[in-house]
């Protein structure tokens, strides 16, 4: 596949995912062009909308209820000063109405004609944020629109995004800990990004045995998968693109990492590890999304993987009540369901490729993909504890198929969008 036919259609998945974002600084600005219209859906038009507030912790909801068996689309959005219109692929019939009356900075009020659905916005709003929410059994599909505070805290600093560059015969130093991300916003269409973490690194070696050490298998297939994706026309992040940690604090570093996953228009995020355990019988490969384990599953894989020791156990218990949370939210269960379908793609892709035992598709609470806002997930590429496995991913075509296998995964998902 060309690279200019998957960024045109892996941005729709991009867009899903994050919607058209702007920040508080618009405010001000001029109208902001919105992409062009999404193409029209298979509904019968004129459709009549249902606009009402939910409720929602530190911002507004607006919820836009839609016929039953809309399909999936991404809304167009811009944002000027006093409104924000919302572009949808069919026609409306005219409605209008006040969800916050008055005049106040907190005054929300909506109108809708031909395909456009305008909010009428007070002064207190900043940022907001559109993406479609599929049907979850009895609710009906919708569109969700945040909008956020129009003062919000300093966003705490953070390590800057890398993009993978074409690969050369020079390796790409990553970038200081410390550095800001880039406020650079790309110009042209928007492009399916994927965030790749390479678990561990720096002070942190992970699982080491006699063939392999768990840090630097990792980057090295994260490194593989990203050159691949990027051949595709994908933009690809590395959480790491050395033997470095993001923050000497490991609670930190793995938050930091998490924040990766939901900055800027993300469209998936792939943490990567090495499977180790005492048994040196132990053998394939495994996939993970954020959720409670699954009965008869220990913890004792989460709680290595989010650092080991008392620090593992208690971020271990943050993320399991963050998990418990998700089974409260529709819009995070609606969103959970691609992280479980982009877990499958992986995992049968790595099986097929490797002919590796298939330990299945898990759910756990893993601190790294804890947020459910993206696709996100975490795999296990194999044992390295064990003498047959440990061996195969010590070798570097063995890693070359893995890293195919996962692009194939990706790529996979973000064109079903």
């Amino acid at each position: 596949m060309g690279g200019q036919t998957l960024v045109k259609r892996s941005a729709r998945a991009a867009w899903l995912w994050c919607g058209l974002a702007l920040s508080s600084a618009a405010l001000a600005a001029a109208p902001t062009p919105f992409p062009a219209a999404p193409q029209a859906v298979a509904v019968v038009s004129p459709v009549s909308l249902t606009v009402e507030l939910r409720p929602v912790a530190g911002h507004t909801r607006v919820f836009v209820t839609l016929p039953a068996g809309t399909p999936a689309f991404v809304p167009g959005l811009s944002r000027a000063t006093g409104q924000a219109v919302i572009s949808l692929p069919f026609d409306l019939l005219p409605v209008e109405g006040n969800l916050v009356p008055g005049g106040g900075s907190n005054a929300l009020s909506y109108g809708a004609v031909g395909r456009q659905l305008t909010l009428g916005l007070g002064a207190g709003y900043g940022r907001v944020e559109a993406q479609f929410w599929p049907a979850v059994g009895d609710w009906p599909p919708g569109v969700v629109v945040d909008l956020w505070p129009a003062e919000k805290p300093a966003a705490a600093v953070r390590p800057a995004p890398v993009v993978v560059p074409v690969p050369t015969a020079t390796p790409v130093v990553a970038a200081p800990a410390s550095a800001p991300p880039a406020p650079v916003r790309p110009a042209g269409p928007v492009r399916a990004t994927v965030v790749l973490d390479p678990g561990h690194g720096g002070n942190d070696p992970g699982m080491t045995s006699p063939w392999v050490r768990e840090a630097d298998i990792n980057l090295d297939v994260a490194l593989r998968t990203a050159r691949l994706l990027q051949s595709h026309g994908v933009a690809v992040r590395l959480t790491r693109q050395a033997d470095a940690h993001l923050h000497p604090d490991k609670a930190a570093d793995l938050n930091l990492r998490a924040r990766m996953a939901t900055t800027g228009q993300v469209s998936a995020f792939v943490s990567i590890h090495v499977n180790a355990a005492t048994d040196p019988a132990a053998h394939g490969i495994e996939t993970y999304y954020f959720g409670q384990p699954l009965p008869g599953q220990g913890r004792s894989l989460a709680v290595r993987e989010n650092g080991g020791g008392s620090l593992g156990e208690s971020l271990t218990r943050q993320a399991a009540g963050a998990a418990q949370g998700v089974l409260g939210d529709l819009l995070s269960q609606a969103k959970l369901s691609f992280s479980r379908r982009l877990a499958g793609l992986v995992q049968a892709e790595l099986v097929a490729a490797t002919g590796a035992r298939d330990r299945g598709v898990k759910t756990d609470a893993f601190y790294v993909i804890r947020t459910p806002t993206t696709p996100a997930i975490l795999t296990e590429l194999g044992f390295g504890s064990s003498p047959a496995e440990g061996a195969r991913l010590a070798d570097a075509a063995y890693r070359q198929r893995q890293a195919e296998a996962l692009s194939r995964a990706l790529l996979r998902f973000l064109n079903a969008g």
